[in-house]
């Protein structure tokens, strides 16, 4: 299991645009999503969306910018809150 310390960008990231995933856990507004009050719930654990780019966070981290059809929101997600339901077809 990855600890906390672990410098993912080492490696190529675990997911690539196009790529459709599922949430692990609910995520809630924490003051960074413009125009909802913070704490509102803006992706349910189950929920499923696309990968529609990708991020870097503290230099240590990928950031991916995940577009849940459902609500129209992208949300920005760790690699521990996503697991992949289906790769890019796109991707060769």
């Amino acid at each position: 299991m990855p600890s906390d310390d672990e410098v993912e960008l080492y490696d190529p990231p675990a997911f690539n645009i196009g790529d459709k995933v599922r949430l692990r856990k609910q995520i809630k507004n924490d003051g960074t999503f413009p125009g909802q009050e913070i704490g509102t719930i803006l992706a349910k654990k189950g929920d499923i969306g696309y990968v529609v780019s990708i991020g870097s966070f503290l230099q240590r981290s990928y950031i991916y910018a995940i577009h849940f059809l459902e609500t129209g929101f992208i949300v920005g997600c760790r690699k521990k809150e996503l697991e992949l339901v289906e790769k890019s077809k796109d991707v060769e």
